[in-house]
């Protein structure tokens, strides 16, 4: 490792939902699943109803999309989704408020949202972030947000005590990634495949290799997504890795008990809550 990673190293925070929960996950000997919805899809009471049922299923921290036009880094599943959450009504202060009634039963499961930069700052991103905290938010994903242009939100995060977790891809150099990493806090997210959301699965030997390049540069929790489907690649990826986020094939379970209008049928909440199930096993399943 070079002098600079060294010097670059970021310090893991002791005192957020995140950390608490990695360091409890590191102590029982195993990874984190970070399962994934999208904010109001298909409609806000069936997603409030799986965002209440993830932590009982096995969700270790959860992943809420917040709905947006034009989501760059997603796949069709998801982009759907987010038509059927802006088709129910999402905004990103509904979402916050989602969360605010998921934290009145909730106090410890970490929250994560992940969005993109424009309904930020379109918000107002100071006010954006103390309300995020308010609501109970751990930390935020913004997919189109590099380093280089965080000032507009970063230091209101720091200040609010929200983690920014970085994406940090198969391309990223040695270079790059100290930059990526130096800016980062909560966890890294590795994504384990070069393209878009739902449209490929990881490779087991790819993952083994990488996870460890980036573990020379950084002592925050890495957690493998995009490309994690079935409960097998789960489990590999949270034994490999800190974690393993599954968003694509969730949604697409859910997706298939929609009635042909896209609304909730009865089932629709179980469906997704059971996968979860599944996926928690195979994470729990010895190392």
């Amino acid at each position: 490792m070079s002098a600079t990673a060294t010097e670059t190293r970021p310090v893991v925070a002791t005192g957020s939902r995140i950390a608490a929960r990695f360091a409890a996950l590191r102590a029982e000997g195993r990874g984190a699943l970070i399962p994934f919805l999208e904010a109001y899809d298909p409609d806000r009471a069936t997603s409030m109803e799986i965002l209440r049922g993830m932590p009982g299923a096995g969700a270790d921290l959860i992943e809420i999309g917040v709905p947006f036009t034009d989501p760059m880094a997603d796949g069709p599943i998801i982009q759907l989704a987010g038509q059927r959450g802006l088709k129910a009504g999402a905004t990103l202060g509904g979402t916050l408020e989602m969360v605010r009634e998921f934290r009145a039963g909730d106090s410890e499961t970490p929250v994560i949202l992940m969005g993109y930069l424009n309904p930020i700052l379109s918000y107002g991103a100071e006010r954006f972030v103390a309300d995020a905290a308010s609501a109970g938010v751990d930390g935020l994903i913004v997919v189109d947000m590099p380093p280089e242009e965080a000032e507009v939100l970063a230091p209101h995060a720091a200040a609010a005590g929200l983690d920014i977790i970085r994406l940090v891809a198969p391309t990223t150099d040695a270079a790059r990634l100290d930059v990526v990493l130096n800016a980062s806090s909560g966890f890294v997210y590795y994504v384990a495949i070069t393209g878009i959301t739902g449209t490929r699965s990881a490779d087991p030997a790819a993952l083994e290799a990488a996870i460890p390049r980036i573990r020379a540069h950084t002592d925050l929790p890495i957690c493998i997504g995009f490309g994690v489907r079935t409960p097998e690649q789960a489990g590999h990826a949270a034994r490999v890795s800190d974690g393993a986020v599954v968003a694509s094939a969730l949604i697409e379970t859910m997706s298939r008990t929609l009635d042909s209008e896209g609304r909730a049928t009865p089932g629709t909440a179980q469906a997704m809550l059971d996968q979860v199930r599944a996926l928690a096993a195979a994470v729990r399943a010895p190392r």
